[in-house]
């Protein structure tokens, strides 16, 4: 059923919206005149061909030939659809969306995601008292300051103790006011076995609160001062916390990652603080489970480049080797942060310093390269067996290699590392290639990398989209164009379905606006007019550019006519019917305006 009430939300949304400084925030721009260019965020490239036209609303990239308005560059660039960017920019804006009527169990829903938040704060805000404010916290306080974690770290995470005791938070959250039945849905409590009321889940451990991208703490992650198992506790899974979806620091870390252009993901929240603190911003961490899908999806929206820096022992090597098997295939450039000596990030900074960690950083290996260091380092390739092996388990990163020169490169150097000949390494990359990739591979379900695609663009479609141009801005240059070409005649198919929709505008008593045609064209149309709003008219004047155009496609319009004129007057004659004289006459009184329309 329409609603007045969520047309009203969409046009406020877009009001507001500003495409240069959205596209800006994910693109870096230099301004040409009155245009802005870039190299485009949709497929690789060196050379800009990526342009946005602030006055005009849209984007076009002359290479991939995406195309559309504010909203369609945030559905290609965040991975959701048009509606759910409009609800991303508006959330942006602070502009809430309307309301329907909700049903009882949604607002007893809603309200219990309410509650358990305020709850989660004030177990944050409990912990972090009792770590600096108490003598409970003393040994908190050791601990971090033998990790070197200062109090500014400290005070910037929120980091806190729960205390040496069964049930210090409980009985606390108790006396306040809150339900015995929150604690434990929030995963801040247990049941005892006896049926004897509750206990803290989290007791003498140092507490880290997580929180999701933005901000909002969602639950807990506990460390021991010792030896004891199990090291780590977590949060169980509850209505906020999906460690599958939650990446550790991420709300500090996101404009961090915008602006260095890649995200660096660590194995534990302690090595993310560390890193942190040792001025590496862009950085954070999955919360002891494997890196997931979900994960990547979540960072590619901030930055196109994954720099991965697990543990350099085994465990953490075979980690890294199935996270860069997720992020494969989406389209980021991938990179590993190698750390020495068989050391976390952690205890690297700790015993070389912030600086050696931030030149690490700078030395982070390409995928490619990472992998075949660690394949001819943990395969034995010296006997034919060994050397097969190596070979598959450098085939699928060889795939997703792009350049033809680079991947030549790198066979050659497999090759020679493998002693095998470069004929035969060829032969099994191009079988491989044609392999489908297995089901649960985990691969990231989103819409694959746009590839540069070459064009014949003829006189034809460069004069229809100066009509086009002109015709979104004026409908008067529209009801005169149908005069001169019926819109139904149009040969382009994706230009006439945008001439028809503006048509159909129009014979409402509608405005042309970039939000209208995304609602009605298909994404080749909408790319199309995305195009003739980009495009420059060069030295032309609107009026001059118009006339030709006109002229050039009224020539195609009364051509296809003369030919239907002349081809029924043939078939008329063959049947001996005198129409084909009328027939004739016709097409030759269209073949006279042509050759007036020649030489003018």
């Amino acid at each position: 059923m329409h609603r007045e009430d969520m047309d009203e939300f969409v046009e406020q949304v877009t009001a507001q919206s500003d495409l240069l400084q959205t596209v800006q925030s994910y693109v870096p721009l230099k301004r040409k005149g009155n245009r802005y260019w870039g190299c485009c965020p949709f497929h690789g490239e060196k050379t800009p061909s990526f342009s946005v036209v602030p006055d005009k609303g849209f984007f076009y990239c002359f290479g991939c030939h995406a195309g559309g308005n504010v909203f369609k560059f945030l559905s290609l660039i965040e991975n959701i659809t048009y509606f759910e960017a409009i609800k991303l920019q508006a959330e942006k804006l602070g502009i809430p969306m309307p309301q329907r009527q909700k049903t009882p169990q949604e607002i007893a829903r809603d309200k219990e995601i309410a509650d358990l938040r305020k709850v989660n704060e004030m177990a944050r805000d409990f912990y972090h008292n009792c770590l600096t404010l108490t003598r409970l916290g003393e040994p908190g306080k050791a601990y971090f300051t033998s990790r070197a974690i200062s109090a500014e770290t400290i005070a910037e995470f929120k980091l806190g103790f729960a205390p040496h005791a069964w049930d210090k938070l409980s009985t606390a959250f108790l006396k306040r006011g809150v339900k015995q039945e929150l604690l434990l849905s929030d995963g801040l409590a247990a049941e005892r076995q006896n049926g004897g009321g509750i206990y803290d889940r989290f007791r003498n451990r140092i507490i880290i609160p997580i929180a999701d991208e933005r901000g909002r703490v969602v639950g807990f992650g506990g460390r021991v001062l010792d030896d004891s198992t199990p090291k780590y506790l977590n949060t169980p899974e509850t209505v906020l916390f999906n460690k599958r979806r939650i990446l550790f620091g991420l709300d500090r870390a996101n404009r961090a990652i915008k602006q260095a252009g890649y995200a660096i993901v660590v194995e534990g929240y302690m090595d993310a603080i560390s890193v942190f603190s040792a001025g590496v911003k862009n950085v954070v961490a999955s919360l002891g489970t494997a890196f997931t899908a979900e994960h990547c999806k979540l960072l590619l929206r901030y930055a196109p480049a994954i720099y991965f820096c697990y543990d350099s022992d085994d465990a953490g090597q075979k980690a890294t080797i199935r996270a860069l098997s997720i992020v494969q295939g989406t389209g980021a450039t991938v990179r590993v942060i190698v750390v020495p000596d068989g050391k976390d990030p952690d205890e690297y900074i700790r015993k070389h310093g912030a600086e050696a960690f931030q030149q690490l950083v700078k030395k982070a290996l390409p995928l490619v390269e990472y992998r075949l260091q660690y394949v001819l380092k943990n395969f034995d390739h010296d006997s034919l067996e060994g050397k097969v092996k190596a070979l598959h388990a450098m085939l699928p990163v060889l795939t997703g290699i792009r350049e033809p020169a680079v991947l030549g490169e790198y066979i050659k150097r497999l090759s020679q590392a493998l002693l095998l000949d470069e004929g035969i390494v060829r032969d099994e990359f191009r079988r491989f290639g044609h392999q489908p990739l297995p089901e649960d591979s985990g691969a990231v379900q989103r819409e694959p990398i746009r590839q540069a695609v070459r064009r014949t663009d003829t006189a034809l479609q460069r004069a229809g989209r100066i009509v086009i141009r002109l015709a979104f801005q004026d409908a008067g240059i529209l009801a005169h164009f149908a005069t001169m070409v019926p819109l139904n005649d149009v040969s382009d198919e994706p230009q006439r379905e945008i001439l028809l929709a503006l048509q159909e505008l129009a014979a409402q008593g509608k405005n042309s606006n970039d939000t209208e045609m995304a609602n009605k064209l298909s994404e080749t149309a909408m790319a199309e007019l995305s195009r003739a709003m980009v495009e420059d008219l060069g030295v032309l004047s609107e009026t001059e550019a118009y006339s030709n155009a006109v002229r050039v496609l009224r020539k195609a319009y009364l051509n296809m006519r003369y030919v239907e004129h002349s081809q029924r007057a043939a078939e008329l004659a063959r049947q001996g019917d005198t129409a084909y004289v009328a027939e004739l006459n016709q097409a030759q009184k269209i073949k006279s305006e042509m050759e007036e329309l020649q030489f003018e």
